[in-house]
């Protein structure tokens, strides 16, 4: 597989670390995914998103959701039972894995899994110490520290 430069981004971008392994990433896993199960990424609203998966057949003791360093997996285990003889078996009921690269500061908040739809709410919430902010230009005070401190030591000499 052919690698991705991405060196002229990073000369006008910072704190991109994990882009260059997210694409990697997800170039290799497009390769290996086989579709099951299939699922939908939907954005709620600015801050809110919801992934939604089909796993019909699956309960939610043979489903497992789990998040980290900013990956989220969904497994579903499914045992297999002999039982049943299928003339035609056209519902997968297979074990699946489907992992979901999240973006900072995207949290799961929860998930419901109804009529065979299993569906994981997400938000974006933003620390406020990461939000926007106004800097003020102040003009009348020093620029540098080091400056103010000279400043200081010169009017302790003068008044000695």
């Amino acid at each position: 597989m052919n690698s991705i430069d991405l060196t002229p981004l990073y000369r006008s971008s910072v704190g991109f670390d994990r882009l260059a392994s997210l694409i990697d990433h997800a170039l290799a896993s497009e390769t290996n995914t086989n579709g099951y199960p299939p699922y939908n990424i939907e954005m709620l609203d600015e801050k809110r998103y919801a992934i939604t998966l089909a796993v019909a057949g699956f309960s939610q003791e043979e489903i497992d959701i789990q998040v980290e360093k900013g990956v989220l997996t969904v497994r579903g285990n499914k045992p297999e039972k002999n039982e049943a003889k299928f003339l035609h078996r056209g519902i997968a009921n297979r074990t699946f894995e489907r992992k979901f690269n999240l973006a900072d500061y995207v949290e799961v908040t929860g998930a419901d899994l109804i009529n065979g739809l299993l569906t994981i709410s997400l938000v974006k919430e933003i620390p406020e110490a990461m939000k926007p902010k106004t800097i003020a230009i102040n003009t009348n005070e020093p620029v540098l520290e080091h400056n103010a401190k000279e400043q200081i030591e010169a009017k302790g000499t003068k008044a000695a």
